[in-house]
């Protein structure tokens, strides 16, 4: 259980509740033992059995361990007997009565507030496990994600850390009540009988290498029903991401199958699993009458035949019997649970040991304000194995706009990704007012840095929130004004609450243009001194993306921009366009310059209808 000692940290918050839990298991292991302890007297009197003792018994006249328990043996049955004396055998039996009902009262409350405790420490320890994974996930780089399935992750948050949590609870059964139960129980048992208990533990190893061989393999195939969960998950994500796709090329059967394979895959493994968990309970039952059995043979031998057992004692014996295999049972279920848990521990934890290659360093330092260039020095950079970019270098005045255009492929958005710090360059460096970007936090280079991307990525909120990102303490005029701007408002303010209307899941009630430029807006609000536009019209119609260049053209002005453009009808204005082809500069200067050079990029421009 070596995941536990590395999951501790999730525990230690909730220690006080672990601690009140430990101690209200121990109240119910002792409670339940004596339960069953006060059956004894309460047949005695019942079957009139009790011995009879008239004279107080002196604790001297008992020597050692044996005497001991003789002593307050005969004194329990002094009292008894000058009860019954006194009120008659029907009045002790109802007051035996009561004790018994005491018991097993008080063993109740104190399962009761055992879970209630129990409930802070399992919910507590979800909460955390999944805030931090749900952080981590956050933290790790984009390159991360381009090699996992989202349905994955998901699965990992979701269902891995519910059974990491059912695995934690199954450890607390474990280690404290359950096996508390047995301890109590089996203390009197030797009390009362310990010939009979002898006997019977003879049997109790060879049940326990049973239920430990059906148990073997669960980690396996726990596993296996893991990792189909997140492909089964996956498969519905980019199901629902791409309905219109789907529907468009009439690929829905393709689809059935790919999902359907997946779920039969599921059931297959999950049918495999619970068969061996269900094995659990009918094998330890099955054993536990076989002990039933032998105990029954070999004391009413002792009970009918050597006479050397009592028959309320050897019942009572019985129901304590019963008291060991009833834990026991649960410890063999518990510990299934913590060879599934370990599965999904594993899943967890691989998450959350990944080491993120793109973080700050030790004397990484903060930076607030933009003042001469961006400087990409001689870089090279490769996503696996051939180079996206070979000695790239570019300069970027302060106040300047500078046009990356070129084929798909060439690397224009691969620059994006490395000056906003999504992935590190291989070789080179790029350096914002002379500091290497690698040597200033990560939070405080992207501050200075605003984003609109080819795809408009808004979150199922309403305009105010989604548009609240860029900066979030900002006044509802503030955020018309950068509505404004963006060339957002004339159809913002015609929403049926303005920009309190939600507008669906991935901006869905709205136009591609609309969302496009609500991404633009803001990006507006947060008012950053560079400015990364990664072909933010390409997607567009002509009318949206006259709209779009409109707003893009009034957040432009006296800023710093980085334009990675599809259409050149849209950078014509730009400073500096660089041509690139194959991750190297093929061409650069203005657009009247590039054309005067009737070289790649009059070709491209010629491969498009300018306006």
């Amino acid at each position: 259980m070596d995941y536990i000692k590395k999951l501790s940290r999730f525990i230690l918050p909730y220690k006080k509740y672990a601690y009140l839990n430990i101690f209200f298991n121990v109240l119910y292991a002792l409670f339940g033992t004596l339960s069953f302890v006060s059956l004894m007297p309460m047949l005695d009197v019942l079957l009139n059995t009790s011995k009879r003792i008239t004279i107080k018994p002196i604790r001297e006249n008992f020597e050692g361990i044996s005497g001991f328990k003789d002593y307050y043996s005969e004194l329990f049955n002094f009292h008894v007997s000058s009860k019954i004396e006194a009120d008659g055998q029907y009045n002790v039996l109802i007051l035996m009565i009561c004790i018994v009902l005491s018991m097993f009262l008080l063993k109740n409350l104190a399962g009761y507030f055992s879970n209630f405790f129990l409930a802070y420490l399992r919910n507590g320890i979800l909460k955390d496990i999944r805030n931090e994974l749900y952080v981590k996930v956050i933290k790790l780089p984009i390159a991360y994600f381009s090699e996992k399935r989202k349905g994955d992750i998901i699965a990992r948050i979701s269902a891995d850390v519910n059974e990491i949590q059912n695995s934690l609870l199954a450890i607390l059964e474990l280690l404290v009540r359950e096996p508390l139960t047995i301890i109590f129980t089996i203390i009197v048992m030797f009390t009362i009988s310990l010939k009979l208990t002898i006997f019977v533990f003879v049997f109790i190893p060879i049940s326990g290498l049973i239920i430990s061989r059906v148990g073997k393999s669960l980690k396996k195939h726990s596993n296996r029903v893991q990792i189909e969960n997140g492909t089964f998950l996956s498969v519905l994500d980019e199901t629902l991401n791409g309905l219109k796709v789907i529907k468009g090329y009439n690929a829905e059967s393709k689809f059935e199958r790919v999902f359907n394979n997946s779920t039969s895959r599921l059931f297959k493994f999950s049918n495999n699993l619970a068969h061996r968990q269900n094995l659990a309970s009918p094998t330890s039952e099955f054993l536990g009458i076989v002990v039933i059995a032998v105990i029954l043979l070999y004391g009413g031998q002792m009970v009918l035949i050597e006479n050397t057992l009592s028959a309320p004692a050897f019942i009572t014996y019985m129901t304590l019997a019963y008291n060991v295999l009833t834990p026991a049972k649960a410890i063999s279920k518990a510990s299934y649970k913590v060879k599934t848990g370990n599965a999904s521990a594993d899943r967890v934890l691989e998450i959350l040991n990944t080491q993120s290659p793109i973080k700050d360093n030790a004397n990484a330092i903060s930076k607030s304000d933009f003042n001469s260039e961006i400087a990409i020095k001689n870089i090279s950079f490769k996503y696996e194995d051939d180079l996206v970019l070979k000695n790239f270098t570019l300069k970027v005045p302060k106040g300047k706009s500078v046009a990356l255009v070129g084929q798909s492929g060439s690397g224009k958005s691969t620059i994006a990704n490395l000056v906003t710090r999504f992935y590190d360059v291989n070789q080179g460096d790029i350096s914002i007012d002379g500091n290497d970007i690698r040597d200033l936090k990560k939070s405080s280079l992207r501050g200075l840095m605003g984003l609109v991307t080819q795809d408009s990525i808004l979150f199922n909120d309403t305009v105010k929130n989604n548009i609240l990102i860029g900066k979030e303490d900002a006044t509802d005029n503030e955020i018309i004004d950068a509505l404004k701007i963006a060339n957002a408002w004339e159809f913002v303010k015609d929403l049926p609450n303005g920009i309190d209307t939600n507008i669906g899941d991935a901006g869905g009630k709205l136009s591609g243009g609309q969302k496009q430029r609500l991404s633009i807006a803001r990006a507006v609000l947060k008012n950053p001194p560079i400015m990364i536009l990664d072909e933010a019209t390409s997607a567009l119609d002509t009318e949206s993306e006259r709209l779009v260049q409109i707003a893009l053209e009034n957040m432009m002005k006296n800023r710093t921009s980085i334009v990675i453009a599809h259409r050149l009808s849209t950078i014509k204005n730009a400073d500096q366009i660089i041509v690139m082809s194959k991750g190297e500069i093929a061409e650069q200067g203005t657009h009247t310059e590039l054309l005067a050079k009737n070289g790649v990029y009059k070709k491209l421009v010629e491969m498009q209808s300018f306006e």
